[in-house]
């Protein structure tokens, strides 16, 4: 079977670095979801302004070379203990696909690029290519009491962020705001502890540096990208 993309995705997350690893963690990170042109007619999305939630079909694009094993080492367990791959989310997986219930605030109909989709909460990076679009139904798709495997064992502390650096005024509080709800969310590798290590990532347009000690995360540096 041969799947094309019939959307791609825009966001303030240029790399994979720093994007959320689940979606829902970051519930103000705002992204688009934009059309290709064989379905970019507002027929084919007649209907779908009514659900508050949509499915994301999507592919790790980034990830299309890396080897394939059937053991991962999951963030949340510290990446030093291997779980199957398909009793977790990692993004190595054998077709590269990935699913996101995502946050449609709401719909451009007349851009000029045709209807636009407008999100929240989601954990794509920018230009990631999508494959479908499914409405999210709370009836079927929603089992709060469901047991979660070894997530359900870990505690889980977000960090909390300092901006020792003054914000620019290219960054506004809604960006500042969603920039700390992903800071929070600690984008370093599970497995590093080293609080001398200054890490980067990219978001909307500008270069951030940081550390982590002691549970804190402070931004240090904030340039143009």
């Amino acid at each position: 079977m041969t799947i094309q993309p019939i959307a791609y995705f825009s966001t303030p997350l240029q790399s994979k670095f720093g994007v959320p690893r689940q979606s829902g963690l970051c519930p103000s990170l705002q992204g688009i979801v934009t059309l290709q042109p064989q379905w970019r007619h507002a027929e084919a999305l007649k209907g779908i302004d009514a659900f508050d939630y949509i499915w994301l079909i999507w592919g790790f694009s980034e990830n299309v070379e890396a080897q394939k094993r059937c053991t991962v080492r999951p963030p949340r367990l510290g990446g030093n203990i291997s779980m199957g791959v398909f009793a977790t989310r990692s993004s190595f997986r054998p077709n590269n696909l990935a699913l996101s219930s995502v946050r449609l605030t709401h719909v451009e109909w007349d851009a000029p690029e045709g209807p636009l989709l407008y999100v929240e909460g989601a954990d794509l990076m920018d230009g990631t290519p999508i494959y479908d679009i499914k409405p999210y139904l709370p009836f079927t798709d929603s089992h709060p009491q469901a047991a979660a495997g070894f997530v359900d064992s870990v505690e889980w502390h977000p960090l909390q962020v300092v901006f020792d650096t003054p914000l620019p005024d290219t960054l506004g509080e809604q960006q500042r705001n969603t920039l700390t709800e992903v800071l929070q969310q600690d984008p370093r590798p599970s497995y590093h502890h080293d609080a001398q290590r200054i890490y980067g990532m990219t978001f909307s347009r500008h270069n951030i540096r940081f550390y982590v000690d002691q549970g804190m995360l402070h931004v240090v540096e904030i340039t143009p990208a």
